[in-house]
């Protein structure tokens, strides 16, 4: 049996950072494709919806996705300028991602960075179900999976998952940890770092689970 090295990584999608982290370690799980796997899982930097967001203290708060934008292969931002009210909370996102994994990993691989350039990219409000059903669709992803987002148990996971990850010393995200250890690297980290825990890590033959 194949054996691989499991990382697991945490984030959020209304979380900038979690963006270029994410754009990173996907371009390495695909250049160390059979030699890794990233599991991601969920992080609630808004767990609780607030309706009532004050939309010009938001549009001032999404200058400052600029500097983010600044960092070396960063992902695309965009100062809030929608007619759309910002997110409300972070479940809503979450729970769709987890439906996309239900279909299978592709499903995953595409709506998981569709979700945040919907967000940072094109300002829109990830927290309703209109546009997240916009995204499923545009990606052709079977319709009847996207009602799994709906059901308890989905929302059991994605707390239980940022439980986990505050319990293991995650302050923030993004944050990854390797499966056989329980440190946590939290923060957006250059690539090159992120590749030598990677080679360390296969040189060594830890973190290995079976394929």
């Amino acid at each position: 049996m194949t054996k691989v090295v499991q990382f697991i990584a945490w984030s959020d999608y209304l979380c900038p950072w979690c963006w270029n982290a994410s754009r990173r370690l996907e371009r390495l799980a695909e250049e160390f494709r059979d030699e890794i796997r990233i599991e991601w899982r969920s992080y609630l930097l808004r767990p609780h919806a607030k309706a009532d967001r004050d939309v010009e203290k938001f549009r001032r708060y999404t200058e400052k996705w600029q500097v983010v934008g600044a960092d070396p292969d960063a992902g695309e931002f965009r100062v809030w300028d929608s007619d759309e009210s910002p997110p409300t909370h972070s479940i809503p996102a979450h729970r769709v991602a987890k439906a996309a994994a239900r279909i299978g990993p592709e499903a995953f691989a595409a709506i998981h960075p569709r979700l945040m350039q919907a967000y940072f990219s094109e300002n829109r409000d990830i927290s309703s179900y209109t546009v997240l059903r916009e995204l499923w669709d545009e990606l052709g992803l079977a319709a009847a999976g996207f009602e799994v987002a709906h059901l308890d148990e989905v929302e059991a996971e994605i707390l239980q998952e940022h439980k986990e990850a505050q319990e293991l010393g995650a302050t923030g995200v993004p944050a990854i940890r390797r499966i056989d250890n329980e440190a946590v690297i939290v923060g957006a980290h250059p690539e090159e770092l992120y590749r030598r825990w990677i080679e360390r890590s296969l040189e060594r033959g830890e973190g290995l689970v079976e394929r």
